[in-house]
């Protein structure tokens, strides 16, 4: 699903010349971190909440132009890619542009992410479970193999964290044999981070331990 049927316009684009006194004003009514601004009619960058709080009132943006932050979306980018826009400029605002850099508008954050709640990774039933892996040795192939191999269909994947060259992966499957399907993932190498009710390991491991003590007791 595109950006297009999402675009706002209830707040309208800045000019270079506007004054930063009457900016801040306007920053008090919205809960925006950022406004788009233009340029003789050509969208040229972001002005943030927090810089023009420090900037002298009585001056104009034009005054502060190396400020502006450049960020964007295009009106044929897919919602998912704004997301990362979203958080890579840590905004809650995304200028929209066509393909010949026009301003169409703008989307929003909460938008974007109510689009997210919609999907079946969200929306239907299911069990998470956090899997992880040096991030060389693992593919969403084998991921999707391992869960399709034990009877489950795989709803939603995607790497949650990095580090130390190990990936943190979190995958969302239909509520089917989760046992199969953990143990399945330890003898591909994978260790389970997230804890299961239906996971025999840990429970198996603790009923060795208890009768290794009681044996070594005697």
């Amino acid at each position: 699903m595109s950006l297009e049927k999402h675009i706002l316009n209830d707040v309208g684009i800045l000019s270079v010349s506007d004054n930063i006194g009457d900016i801040q004003k306007l920053f008090n009514q919205l809960t925006y971190t950022h406004l788009p601004v233009e340029s003789e009619g050509a969208y040229v960058g972001c002005i943030s909440e927090n810089d023009i709080r420090c900037f002298e009132n009585k001056k104009t943006i034009d005054d502060y132009r190396y400020a502006l932050e450049g960020f964007y979306v295009r009106e044929s980018n897919y919602w998912l890619d704004s997301l990362e826009a979203f958080a890579q400029n840590n905004s809650n605002i995304l200028p929209v542009l066509d393909d010949n850099n026009n301003y169409l508008g703008y989307v929003e954050l909460n938008e974007m992410i109510s689009l997210f709640k919609e999907t079946p990774f969200l929306h239907e039933p299911g069990n998470i479970l956090v899997i992880e892996k040096a991030f060389k040795d693992f593919t969403f192939g084998e991921v999707s193999q391992i869960v399709e191999s034990n009877n489950a269909h795989l709803l939603g994947a995607f790497v949650s964290k990095m580090e130390d060259d190990m990936a943190e992966i979190t995958i969302k499957v239909t509520p089917s044999g989760m046992n199969e399907i953990i143990q399945a993932f330890r003898r591909y190498g994978y260790i389970i981070i997230s804890e299961h009710q239906e996971d025999t390991f840990n429970k198996n491991l603790k009923d060795r331990s208890q009768y290794l003590d009681k044996y070594l007791n005697i």
